[in-house]
């Protein structure tokens, strides 16, 4: 497994974006950049070149919150000059962003490759157009597979983020958009549960009963065999659910909606225990051992051992050990039962 990139995130809440969707109140859940865009980026990127002067650690320089390629020409342009500059001399590993897929153009990919651009993440959200257009996002998913397609003819690792729960969204359509993802070829892709927001379009549609967000373990299960589908593809989850970020616990910022620190983590438990269960085939009773990988085993465990205790009162299994072995590689694991 390679070794996770360093990131250092410059956010623009909501710069460049046409117009708000229904989910997105940004300046709710992020500090934010105060001041004029273009110095206050500058700023930000200067901060972390100093950041990685101290370390030794480069890494790339992100740009994340609203849509990067939207922004004015040249506001989009100084931030990458200044980028650039720090790229050129060692601190940054290259540049990468997230955008609309409707503002990824032939036009502005000639732009970007000027500079060294390495990573365009596209927040597509959805595969579904009906989802699309519930959600107020303005583009079908064939401008999706476009805009892909050009970051690919560039040569930009691609990453797709998805959302679960939208407006007009189920099970299978949100499964049916993790399949179209996966055939788009993506490095990576973020799943990010909905939330309803304060001072959003979701937040009038949930105070009216027009949205019912997912639950804790509605979103669970919606997200598990997508997280699977990734897996078999051999796609990257590089993030499940949003991160941590103060401004999420503020009183009334989140209304409702899936919304858990350890999201991700508890979508691979739920994974583990569904993919022990199916090899047990109905087997239970007697004592269970399940060795596998050490570093995966507070998943299989749970939080609060909650997956012991699904084998143990739901399967029926007297007694549960979990056993770290480093023979064993990736993913793998051996199930005994005995007397």
């Amino acid at each position: 497994m390679n070794p996770k990139k360093l990131i250092y995130p410059v956010f623009l809440p909501q710069a460049g974006c046409p117009f708000q969707c229904v989910y997105c109140n940004q300046f709710a859940v992020t500090s934010g950049e105060s001041g004029d865009l273009l110095t206050a980026a500058r700023a930000r990127l200067d901060l972390h070149a100093e950041q990685v002067r101290s370390s030794g650690r480069p890494g790339e320089a992100a740009f994340y919150g609203g849509t990067f390629t939207a922004l004015p020409q040249p506001v989009m342009t100084g931030i990458l000059d200044h980028a650039a500059f720090l790229v050129d001399r060692g601190i940054f590993t290259g540049i990468r962003f997230s955008t609309r897929p409707d503002c990824l153009g032939e036009d502005i990919c000639e732009i970007l490759a000027g500079f060294p651009v390495k990573t365009i993440e596209l927040g597509a959200q959805s595969l579904s157009d009906s989802v699309l257009g519930a959600s107020r996002r303005g583009y079908a998913a064939q401008q999706v597979i476009d805009a892909s397609a050009c970051v690919r003819r560039r040569g930009w690792s691609l990453g797709i983020q998805l959302m679960a729960g939208l407006p007009g969204d189920s099970a299978s359509i949100f499964l049916e958009s993790v399949r179209r993802t996966i055939a788009m070829g993506p490095d990576f892709v973020r799943i990010y549960p909905a939330l309803v927001l304060k001072g959003s379009r979701l937040a009038e549609m949930f105070s009216s009963g027009a949205y019912r967000p997912l639950g804790l373990d509605d979103a669970i299960d919606w997200v598990v065999p997508g997280f699977s589908m990734l897996l078999h593809a051999g796609i990257p989850a590089a993030r499940m659910g949003l991160h941590a970020d103060p401004a999420l616990n503020r009183p009334g910022v989140v209304l409702a909606g899936a919304n858990h620190p350890a999201f991700g983590y508890l979508v691979r438990c739920r994974w583990w225990r569904d993919r022990i269960e199916k090899e047990l085939g109905g087997r239970a009773g007697g004592s269970l051992s399940i060795r596998a990988a050490p570093n995966f085993i507070s998943e299989i465990i749970g939080p609060e051992r909650c997956n012991i205790g699904y084998f143990e009162s739901g399967l029926k299994f007297g007694k549960v050990q979990v056993k770290g072995d480093p023979e064993l590689t990736g993913m793998q694991f051996i199930l005994k039962i005995s007397d």
